[in-house]
């Protein structure tokens, strides 16, 4: 990958939403990742395109479409500006939103397709499916519905039962029906074209093992190639709504053709009304950059299918793919019982969207492991951060100088040392971004946002203001933390460019770069504070829940299992409770336990970053343990034998798979593992003596 220190070309898309629904929370995930990633490279001053469109073909759009008595073009049209304009409030900033219904992506997947067609790469032959006799219409697996032939589930899907696991094809599905109409379906044969993906076995086992995905995904697609790649059907029949195969009449792009090469055509759409030189990014031997941001659940398409129909048509392939995982709510799937299947809109009816992108952000690594968006923490997390540490600076200083000192910085930075730590910090923190290990970045951050407060409380300008002879103090004072905040948000601007927007006004300054970190504001004037974000509140949290219950259906009743899964999240108390009057160790294992269970407990190496005192708590702590990549808030009873000072900065090891706690000071996540009798006798599991042995935080203690 191109050094971040050199001007780059970049083109970058995020997956295609498909034009049957509305955005939701899970959705935006990935957009906003892409987003904060493209914001930070634009930051760096780089040429750098962010496109994306809506996926509007295929049988789901034209059924709805006939549902609503509309064309499937009034659908894909409605669906596009609801798509937009959650997009816009949640400072997404497409460089161009265009659709796979265009003339731009008809014209390329017609010469796509034509090449590989003169190239080999297609062949055709005659297959047998399942067809709805009244609707006149083949159907998809997902459009018919039976008992499966397994188990006899009721009510499962033509492809795979959702009761037993069993896959099997449609013609095996017993007594089946049209999900369209309710008819039997019957079996009937069509001539479909198919792409010849084993052609590009030998390319495919060298692009996947490059560096173009992560490890796990590369990994992943080895499955692939171990059973062998198969020849994959690009066609479905009239009726559908899509593009046309060239010289196949009543033939069609099966959506999952036309969709990927929508990036070329959004790009091609932005090309041309911005006068971009479109070769010189899709060209085979570009040395442009093009990076697709996904979730998981597509690699298939993207890591195999997609640079095998590039190569095989002259196009460039990608320099990477980025797969994420997917957003799970308070622990779990996104539920509308639950009332966390959320939309955006819901979301934007009630909360300032720069909150969940935050959030985000503190959350997000390079992997495609899962997020979870607790709501608990979600709240705490960003009424501490943003509210309580990064705004709380300039708030506590903004008033002063406007009062004092009228409206104008001191002309000199009174502590330069501290300026150039914070300043120094862009090339740790740009890294972070560049590895799009944004949890670290904040992580980094916040710990600058840290050193700022302890400033501002040391030199307690509120106390000196009312001392004769210490004003030049204060304004120096009050100064150095308005520059002190101005570097925290140039590095949150990705991540939060409405309040960046709101700061340059305030401070009276242009769009903020990267490199102006470096650069101190003197003998400059600045506006008048106005708050920059009010604290989350919990009322609004539970109307997100309310507005997005489904109160058609009760909660979901448990499923039994029919294979017991190894399970991932211990349900546990609190290590120690001050809501407790005895304040007594709460055991989390019982007295008998299997191995079995005890294997489950995940045991990680954490380095205390921060340890803090708990207010009206006799025996807490409050620690930030860094367990590898990911930072965890953990309460734990052991203030009776350590001070906080004595902590940071030391390796312990933690229960990492907790299922959080809700406690009177906060969410707990996780235990740190302590012995002893208790009191001053009291000994936190310590292995530090194994850091010459290569114990680093995350490390797994078996």
């Amino acid at each position: 990958m191109a050094s971040h220190s050199n001007k780059r070309k970049i083109l970058v898309t995020s997956a295609l939403p498909y034009a049957n629904g509305s955005i939701h929370l899970g959705h935006l995930v990935e957009y906003i990742q892409t987003d904060i990633w493209v914001r930070f490279q634009k930051m760096q001053g780089h040429e750098c395109y962010y496109v994306c469109a809506d996926d509007a073909h295929g049988t789901p759009i034209m059924l709805r479409a006939q549902s609503e008595g509309i064309t499937p073009e009034k659908l894909i049209s409605d669906t596009s500006k609801e798509h937009q304009a959650d997009f816009k409030d949640f400072s997404i900033a497409f460089d161009n939103f265009h659709s796979t219904h265009s003339d731009e992506n008809r014209e390329l997947s017609e010469t796509i397709y034509n090449r590989l067609y003169d190239a080999g790469h297609i062949s055709k032959r005659t297959i047998s499916q399942a067809y709805d006799p009244e609707k006149e219409m083949f159907l998809p697996d997902r459009f018919i519905k039976g008992e499966c032939p397994k188990c006899g589930a009721e009510d499962q899907y033509g492809d795979n039962c959702e009761a037993c696991g069993a896959t099997y094809s449609t013609t095996e599905l017993k007594n089946a029906v049209s999900v369209v109409s309710g008819a039997k379906p019957i079996e009937k044969d069509s001539e479909h074209y198919f792409f010849k993906l084993p052609d590009f076995e030998a390319m495919l086992k060298d692009w996947t093992s490059s560096g173009h995905l992560q490890d796990e995904v590369s990994n992943k697609l080895k499955e692939w190639f171990e059973a062998g790649l198969q020849e994959w059907d690009i066609s479905r029949d009239a009726p559908y709504f899509g593009f046309e195969i060239p010289n196949a009449p009543g033939k069609f792009f099966y959506v999952w053709l036309d969709a990927p090469i929508g990036y070329i055509a959004s790009f091609k759409n932005l090309c041309d009304k911005r006068g971009i030189d479109f070769d010189s990014f899709w060209k085979a031997d570009s040395d442009t950059e093009l990076y697709h941001f996904i979730g998981k659940d597509i690699i298939y398409f993207h890591g195999l299918f997609w640079p095998a129909i590039l190569s095989g048509s002259g196009f460039r392939t990608p320099t990477a793919i980025f797969s994420h995982g997917f957003l799970t709510v308070d622990g779990k799937k996104m539920s509308k019982s639950r009332g966390t299947f959320i939309k955006a809109r819901t979301y934007l009816d009630e909360l300032n969207p720069e909150y969940l992108r935050y959030y985000f952000s503190a959350k997000l690594g390079s992997g495609v492991t899962d997020l979870d968006l607790n709501l608990e923490d979600f709240r705490l997390r960003v009424n501490s951060d943003l509210v309580g540490k990064v705004v709380n600076i300039a708030s506590r200083c903004a008033g002063f100088v406007k009062k004092k000192f009228n409206s104008t910085l001191s002309e000199t930075i009174s502590e330069p040392a501290l300026f150039a730590q914070f300043a120094d910090a862009a090339e740790s923190i740009a890294g972070h971004y560049e590895a799009r290990e944004f949890s670290k970045a904040i992580r980094e951050i916040m710990a600058l946002a840290d050193l700022a407060n302890q400033y501002i409380d040391d030199k307690k300008p509120w106390q000196a203001i009312k001392e004769e002879g210490r004003e030049q103090e204060v304004h120096d004072v009050c100064s150095m933390g308005l520059n002190l905040f101005r570097q925290l948000m140039i590095y949150l601007s990705p991540v939060l460019p409405v309040m960046a927007e709101k700061t340059c006004d305030f401070l009276n300054i242009e769009a903020m770069q990267w490199s102006d970190v470096q650069t101190p504001l003197t003998n400059h004037e600045i506006k008048k504070f106005k708050p920059l974000m009010m604290r989350v509140e919990e009322d609004k949290v539970q109307a997100i829940v309310d507005a997005s219950a489904d109160t058609t259906q009760a909660a979901e009743p448990a499923k039994p299992s029919k294979k017991k899964k190894a399970d991932k999240s211990i349900e546990t108390t609190p290590v120690v409770s001050d809501s407790d009057p005895d304040h007594r160790l709460a055991d989390p294992i019982s007295d008998m336990v299997s191995f079995e269970d005890f294997a489950k407990i995940d045991l990680r190496i954490a380095k205390i970053i921060k340890a803090e005192h708990v207010e009206k708590a006799d025996k807490l702590l409050q620690l930030t343990l860094d367990i590898g990549g990911e930072t965890r808030n953990v309460f734990a009873g052991i203030k009776s034998a350590y001070a906080p000072e004595d902590l940071e900065g030391k390796l312990t090891v933690m229960v990492a798979n907790l299922a959080p706690r809700k406690m009177r000071f906060g969410v707990s996540e996780g235990m740190v593992l302590a012995a002893g009798p208790g009191g001053e006798d009291l000994w936190i599991l310590n292995p530090e003596g194994d850091q010459a042995n290569g114990a680093q935080p995350g490390m797994k203690v078996k």
